[in-house]
């Protein structure tokens, strides 16, 4: 057979610089964290401006969820496709074509006249976000291999990647009181500059392969479908209602496209994810931690802004800003995980530890009132927040790429940040639900007649804090799940030339 099996041994690539030699390797990892701050940031960019581009474009609140769904949809339901894409043509191209791709769309996105030139182009961010990502992480994985180095890349990775969200809402909100809300779209093109200009650096990672038959178009098909109707059934049930036809009607879609999925890859002669990536124990308990660190994140962010804008009433610059301690306690968090935490004790502890700050954090917010000062309810709990998100990301970076063979770096980072998104979405889903649920029922329980302004206020209230209570106990269910499924001790690195098992191999093994 002429053409070398994508899972027969790889041979070491001569024109690929090691680690250790490549003296502008820091630079690589400045381009990456640049690169990925542009995708984490239009995960929340955008919420701030949301009521200033709904003004400008003059569309309904019933269109207005599109503008985060269509990114989100896009995003979540490409990651696998390019993360092996990215495998088998190369990480560095894939990279690029995500980055330049990214900004083009975000061009289109800033200078919109109309709705749907708007989701079109959030749309498109989504898609080159997909193919952006996980080659992000397989080039921060293949550059960085020695086990001293790699955990502070990882640490300043870590904190872009942790704090992109809370980033976005400063930046978001400082963009849309400045300037305009067409600036959350364009900032974007300072970033691709930088990322394209410090790409002409020697990065780690393979060269560009063959595709031919090495793609599982079955596989493609059946996982980017499934995760398409998953996250819309999740998105439809935060905006519309969880008894909706459409929104159980794509949820069933997509447990059976995904259970096909899930049958087919262990049948495929070459599949899209081998099942070894998922069943390794630390890889899985990774991916599961990110789902459920990305389930209460998410909400908690979306509870935080209504919360500090509409009870508190602060502006988008002010509520962006109340944010900071929480997203540097994130960095120092992530920064300390892996560069301390992770070499010596691996990720079990450093994610248990993670979450149940979280847990603590967001229990504490559950104090909150209609007229709470700053200082006393919400910088502690937001800073013990960020500390807990910023270690539970390090548990799970290197985890999700350690013992992993180059050629398969990118299959196994999309795997982390299908985690995230997925919990995102079901997070967002099932918090909206139970906070409007509660202040309907805070409502029937309190009002006699048409509801006072100040009553509706205690009833909001009474909505965030259930819903901060639900935050505490996703939180401490990952604790519990995260003993039981993480090992302790260090994780080791990726080594350079490590061949991934065949599947005859695999096999015999099982």
């Amino acid at each position: 057979m002429a053409a070398q099996s994508a899972d027969s041994p790889a041979r070491p690539d001569p024109g690929a610089a090691g680690p250790e030699k490549n003296p502008k390797r820091w630079w690589v990892l400045a381009v990456i964290c640049v690169a990925q701050l542009m995708v984490v940031l239009d995960a929340t960019v955008m919420n701030l401006a949301l009521p200033s581009a709904q003004e400008a474009l003059d569309f309904s609140n019933a269109d207005r969820q599109w503008v985060v769904t269509a990114y989100a949809l896009s995003f979540g339901s490409l990651l696998l496709f390019c993360g092996r894409l990215a495998d088998l043509i190369g990480h560095k191209i894939t990279f690029l074509v995500g980055v330049v791709g990214f900004a083009g769309a975000s061009a289109i996105g800033g200078a919109s006249v109309n709705f749907t030139m708007l989701v079109t182009a959030r749309a498109g961010q989504g898609v080159f976000a997909a193919l952006l990502a996980p080659a992000a992480l397989a080039l921060l994985a293949t550059t960085f291999t020695d086990p001293k180095e790699r955990g502070r890349a990882f640490g300043a990775y870590g904190g872009v990647a942790a704090s992109g969200a809370g980033l976005g809402l400063i930046i978001g909100g400082a963009l849309t009181s400045g300037l305009s809300w067409r600036w959350c779209m364009y900032v974007n093109l300072v970033f691709a500059a930088f990322a394209v200009i410090g790409a002409a650096l020697p990065m780690g990672g393979k060269k560009a392969r063959t595709l031919g038959a090495r793609l599982d178009i079955p596989g493609v098909i059946a996982v980017s479908s499934g995760m398409f109707c998953l996250v819309y059934g999740f998105s439809n049930a935060g905006t519309h209602s969880w008894h909706a036809t459409s929104t159980w009607g794509f949820l069933a879609a997509a447990v059976v496209l995904l259970v096909l999925f899930a049958i087919w890859q262990t049948r495929a002669e070459r599949p899209l994810l081998p099942p070894r990536i998922v069943l390794d124990r630390n890889r899985g308990g990774a991916y599961l931690t990110m789902l459920v660190l990305g389930s209460g994140m998410f909400g908690l962010f979306l509870f935080l802004i209504y919360y500090m804008q509409t009870t508190l009433g602060y502006s988008a610059i002010k509520s962006g800003t109340a944010l900071l301690p929480m997203v540097l306690a994130t960095i120092v968090g992530s920064g300390v995980g892996n560069v301390v935490v992770m070499p010596k004790y691996g990720p079990r502890w450093l994610a248990c530890t993670g979450l149940a700050l979280g847990a603590g954090g967001t229990a504490w917010l559950t104090r909150i009132g209609t007229d709470s000062p700053y200082a006393g309810a919400l910088l502690g709990p937001t800073m013990v927040i960020g500390l807990g998100i910023g270690l539970t990301f390090a548990s799970t970076l290197q985890t999700a790429t350690a013992r992993v063979a180059p050629q398969e770096a990118g299959i196994a980072s999309a795997g982390l940040q299908v985690g995230q998104q997925l919990g995102g979405a079901i997070g967002t889903a099932l918090l909206n639900t139970i906070a409007a649920t509660a202040v309907t029922d805070y409502l029937d329980d309190h009002a006699k007649g048409k509801p006072t302004p100040a009553l509706l206020k205690l009833a909001a209230v009474h909505g965030y804090s259930t819903a901060f209570w639900w935050c505490t106990g996703i939180f401490a269910f990952g604790v519990v799940f995260c003993t039981a499924l993480l090992r302790s001790g260090p994780v080791s690195a990726p080594e350079g030339g490590a061949p991934a098992p065949s599947p005859r191999a695999e096999a015999a093994r099982a």
